[in-house]
């Protein structure tokens, strides 16, 4: 008989494990949604900037071996407006000091340009095309104005702070006492704060 207890004994305790748990279903695997990506948000380009720019002009004109090329740099200020729709309208003024010789005696000293500009949205930067009236000054030959065209690139690097570059054609017609025309084409760098 203590044999047929100890059998009892040692089968129940083998075949507890198999009764052990809940009575209750069990719960579901959690369900992982894949997040939904958002399109990142462009900076808004509304507001006045003020910086500088650097870089390289050639300056061309009718008369034979009246030409030179060198550095130009200044000044920029400006305010765009941001339409909301991917597109940036503004205008702004640029002063730049040169010293491109073209002559003995003939050099470019000074450049204005009272500008409006067109672009579109990429990311955080501004695809834009831009013109407007130029004046040009230089040492011995008088001044002139004329236009400019051209087309350049600027991103935001902050919320305040953007950098860019900017092509620029310059056409002047019988320019100062030289009575000749005049052609000038600048590429700058630029870098601006943003109020």
């Amino acid at each position: 008989m203590k044999t047929t207890t100890a059998l009892a004994t040692v089968t129940a305790l083998m075949a507890a494990p198999a009764f052990a748990g809940s009575a209750a279903a069990p719960a579901p695997d959690p369900v992982i949604e894949t997040a939904v990506p958002v399109a990142p948000a462009t900076p808004n380009w509304t507001g006045f900037y003020a910086g500088g720019q650097l870089g390289y002009g050639n300056v061309d004109t009718d008369l034979p071996g009246v030409d030179g090329d060198g550095l130009i740099g200044g000044l920029v200020l400006g305010y765009d407006y941001d339409l909301g729709n991917n597109w940036v309208v503004g205008g702004g003024l640029d002063y730049d000091w040169a010293d491109i010789d073209l002559a003995p005696g003939i050099s470019v000293e000074n450049v204005f340009r009272a500008k409006l500009r067109g672009g579109y949205k990429i990311g955080n930067g501004l695809l834009y095309g831009t013109g407007g009236y130029a004046w040009a000054d230089t040492d011995s030959v008088g001044d002139d104005d004329g236009y400019f065209v051209g087309a350049g690139y600027e991103h935001m690097v902050t919320q305040n702070i953007s950098v860019g570059g900017e092509l620029l054609y310059h056409q002047f017609d019988s320019f100062g006492t030289a009575n000749t025309d005049v052609d000038a084409t600048t590429v700058q760098a630029r870098a601006t704060f943003r109020f």
